[in-house]
């Protein structure tokens, strides 16, 4: 099981997985150039949950399209300092794919 988390520090964001630094996927796509964010909904945390979704499901055009409802539902209810595992990103998912 995969363990992503984000800190919000002196020296800004540093969001990881397993340990290590979690890439933004702008090859995937590209919602901003301001890198991540969280605790609300908007470009820069859509970012950060297509990362997440991207890595989580290794599959391209379903992380984008369920990209901004995992933003909304679980990106911008995040802490300053927060904890996702790989079973939660998957319960998230479920729930959105199954409301659709």
């Amino acid at each position: 099981m995969k363990t992503y988390s984000g800190v919000r520090g002196f020296d800004g964001l540093v969001v990881q997985v397993d340990g290590a630094p979690l890439s933004e996927r702008y090859d995937i796509k590209q919602f901003t150039t301001w890198g991540f964010e969280w605790t609300y909904e908007g470009e820069s945390p859509q970012q950060l949950a297509l990362a997440i979704l991207y890595d989580h499901l290794q599959d391209g055009p379903r992380a984008i399209a369920l990209s901004e409802p995992f933003m909304r539902e679980v990106i911008a209810n995040l802490d300053n300092d927060w904890v996702l595992t790989s079973d939660e990103v998957q319960r998230a998912i479920d729930g959105i794919e199954a409301r659709r």
